[in-house]
């Protein structure tokens, strides 16, 4: 790949130039331009879904057997696990994520359609238990074409995470990545065809969301839409999914607040409130941004915690020892700049960052240092609105009571942690706060096995899990007759 080629993307298995215009993926890092590649068209969007209908009718990959697409996905794993590094270090460039971290994304989208690929070939249809004289039995069949809609903040994982289950289910898939990080959907295409997907079950529109992402959800032969990002485009998907009758997963923001009791230990929590917070430069749904610290202990605790992120690396994204990459666009640092002034024109204090780093390769790439505000109210702005970005408002509470009803006190409920040495209490917090995940003693942990997603704002639906591969399946209900004579009602009885 030359920064003067422009890159084709898939359109139904065709590998061409898009039909929109043309434009420049930046490395976050340096602002330069790293690969131009054509936006996809309206037309390319009519294109891929009726080329993904009529392989989803004609391939034959709805009709194989589950172990036979398991095998599919086997293959893509293994074939992600040995480019792991040409693909990890594709997405640093393309994201401006710590090497060390995209490395962790790609293993994880090898372990997702590992773990689809079994998932699918152990998937049980049911013998339900027969209330009259016959045998009933519920299954599953695909939907047909499903629109993958994903962010930019973890391409690769995020789009495995909707293609494995969706192609381990027989359908087919129209990958719509963010705009300004296409390229590793379309390396993924690449993989998906190497490993022997049939022609046309995957394309990549690379584009603007609110275009190609709206045909897509508006489009008649698209059956599900799985969309990772805003809440607001999330409800505007929503509306368009209502008229349409169709089922959607919504993965959408989140205000995580991230709880100390008096009891935690304080190395622990102190780890984990930095990694929650401040990894990923902030840039995750899942972000601990809200931090609740029992008042006895909330001024060692800070103390230690601001030591602490003013330690953490920020630079160089291709340096081993970076913690903390760039944001991923000078508009998007600009957006992160507002929420902090706004945070202290709310009458908040700096305990610690708010200002960009200069020099060197600060003064090339988006970046921006670990920030720490105090002196708020959970009932402020900047602690009611998803900031993503590396900025942590820090409160302290006197009771428990009082801690419940300020961390649910928000229109996001996405996740939530708690530290304390008391696995009761803490046990018995965690069921009361308002979350699709609570971690406790650990954060921003995942695992591909268990369910994923939000409350209220913060989504509809659920992604990985065992029976995640249902969310892109119908379920059928068959019952064989058994009865010796006819059904009484036509009054055909034998002998009469």
């Amino acid at each position: 790949m030359t920064l003067e080629q422009t890159l084709p993307i898939c359109i139904a298995g065709t590998w061409r130039l898009g039909g929109g215009e043309r434009y420049a993926t930046c490395y976050p890092a340096t602002g330069e331009p790293m690969a131009w590649l054509n936006a996809a068209s309206l037309d390319d969007v009519e294109a891929a879904v009726q080329g993904a209908h009529q392989a989803f009718l004609h391939s034959g990959w709805a009709q194989r057997k589950p172990h036979e697409r398991a095998t599919v996905l086997y293959r893509i794993a293994g074939l992600i696990r040995e480019r792991a590094e040409e693909l990890a270090q594709l997405q640093r460039q393309d994201n401006g994520k710590p090497i060390g971290e995209t490395r962790a994304l790609v293993a994880s989208a090898a372990g997702t359609f590992q773990f689809f690929a079994a998932a699918c070939e152990t998937l049980e249809e049911t013998i339900t238990p027969s209330r009259g004289d016959f045998v009933s039995m519920s299954v599953y069949e695909p939907m047909g074409v499903v629109a993958a809609i994903t962010p930019w903040n973890s391409p690769i994982a995020s789009e495995a995470q909707k293609v494995a289950p969706a192609l381990a289910g027989g359908n087919a898939v129209v990958i719509k990545p963010a705009e300004i990080t296409p390229l590793l959907a379309l390396q993924l295409a690449r993989i998906c065809e190497e490993a022997g997907l049939p022609k046309g079950l995957l394309s990549v529109l690379p584009g603007k969301g609110s275009v190609l992402g709206d045909a897509l959800t508006r489009h008649p032969l698209v059956k599900r839409v799985s969309f990772t990002g805003g809440t607001r485009t999330g409800k505007h998907i929503a509306h368009i999914a209502a008229d349409k009758m169709m089922p959607v997963s919504l993965e959408l923001g989140g205000k995580s607040p991230t709880i100390v009791l008096d009891d935690a230990d304080l190395d622990h929590a102190v780890a984990g409130v930095l990694y929650g917070i401040f990894s990923s430069s902030g840039e995750a749904c899942i972000a601990g941004s809200r931090l609740f610290v029992a008042r006895s202990l909330y001024e060692p605790f800070m103390a230690r915690l601001t030591a602490a992120a003013a330690q953490l690396r920020v630079g160089d994204p291709a340096d081993e020892r970076t913690q903390m990459g760039p944001l991923i666009s000078a508009a998007h640092r600009e957006s992160v700049e507002r929420y902090v002034a706004l945070g202290l024109a709310e009458g908040g204090r700096l305990r610690l960052g708010g200002e960009r780093p200069a020099g060197g390769v600060f003064d090339q790439g988006y970046f921006y240092p670990p920030t720490i505000l105090e002196g708020l109210g959970n009932h402020q702005q900047v602690c009611q609105e998803e900031i993503f970005g590396p900025v942590l408002v820090a409160m302290p509470f006197d009771n428990e009571e009082a801690l419940i009803t300020q961390a649910n006190d928000s229109l996001y409920a996405l996740a939530a942690g708690i530290w304390s040495r008391d696995y009761k209490r803490a046990w018995a917090l965690g069921r009361k706060l308002q979350a699709g995940t609570v971690w406790i003693n650990t954060y921003k942990q995942f695992s591909i096995s268990t369910p994923f997603g939000g409350w209220r704002d913060s989504g509809l639906g659920r992604e990985k899990g065992r029976l995640g591969i249902l969310q892109y399946m119908e379920q059928k209900s068959l019952y064989w007759g058994m009865n010796d004579q006819p059904l009484a009602w036509a009054g055909l009885e034998t002998g009469q």
